[in-house]
């Protein structure tokens, strides 16, 4: 039998779930090897007995945390596909403010008929056993890791900074160009776009594993730059690990005077209960 799909939406632009859309005959070819029984984007008809969860999105309200926990609850393996499912992406900014002056500011007089809680990712509240980051999620990912999970393999992320991919394109540093850049400690995988497109790295694909902080703070230095800097940049995306008592995602944490500190990573399960996916 093929392995039941689902697809599950949260707090986000839904951007995520488009680009699956994009694929044209490549999704076309995934389907043959897979059902997807829940996607919401694309039909109305809905089952409960899937095997593999895709989560678009980060939690941001208490009705968000009770569904995760049941798709958890159901999914042999979950993962979490995009930034703001990845690292709470760019929901997390709200946490800065109070909450009652965010409900103030987007819905004004109508504030006391909403209810929020500060912004994270997914993995704050259940176990995630993949990650397909970036905003968009790299659509060649996505195939990679579901071909790797219908294999019953372990699916690998690039684990260097985006920098290696600016000198592959051939790019001149976006540092040289008075850019404030987070390509130095960002996870490759983006064929680095943004710094490719004229713009710098917003980090909306996490840390790598071991960020190499004495560089980066070689490269702030040589341009009259701080930590501080990096942080109102690196906080776009990864306000979550910013902000005070937001704790750890991906397994890093901000530490000290922002500083990043690695924590060990626990092992990838591709199924629930040591369950296996069914072909």
């Amino acid at each position: 039998m093929k392995p039941k799909v689902a697809f599950f939406d949260f707090t986000s632009c839904e951007g995520c779930q488009l680009e699956v859309l994009n694929f044209g005959e490549e999704l076309v070819e995934l389907l043959a090897q897979i059902d997807i029984v829940n996607f919401r984007e694309v039909r109305s008809r809905r089952a409960d007995n899937y095997e593999i969860a895709f989560i678009d999105g980060a939690i941001t309200t208490e009705s968000d945390m009770e569904r995760i926990k049941k798709v958890r609850e159901q999914a042999k393996v979950l993962v979490a596909m995009g930034a703001c499912a990845c690292l709470g992406g760019v929901n997390c900014l709200k946490n800065f403010l109070p909450m009652e002056e965010n409900l103030r500011i987007v819905y004004g007089d109508c504030a006391r008929y909403y209810n929020t809680i500060p912004a994270r990712p997914v993995s704050s509240v259940v176990p995630v056993d993949c990650y397909l980051p970036g905003c968009p999620m790299n659509r060649y990912e996505f195939l990679k890791l579901a071909k790797a999970l219908l294999l019953g393999k372990k699916p690998e992320l690039l684990n260097y900074p985006v920098c290696v991919e600016c000198k592959l394109a051939g790019n001149i540093c976006a540092f040289d160009k008075a850019e404030t850049c987070l390509g130095p400690v960002t996870r490759a995988g983006c064929n680095a776009i943004c710094v490719t497109s004229g713009r710098h790295c917003w980090g909306c694909r996490g840390l790598v594993d071991e960020p190499n902080i004495n560089s980066e703070k070689e490269i702030l230095q040589k341009h009259g730059l701080t930590i501080q800097d990096i942080l109102e940049k690196y906080r776009h995306f990864n306000g979550y690990l910013i902000e005070a008592g937001g704790g750890p995602t991906q397994h890093h944490s901000l530490s000290g005077e922002g500083q990043l500190e690695r924590r060990p990573s626990p092992p990838l399960p591709l199924s629930g209960e040591g369950r296996e996916v069914s072909k």
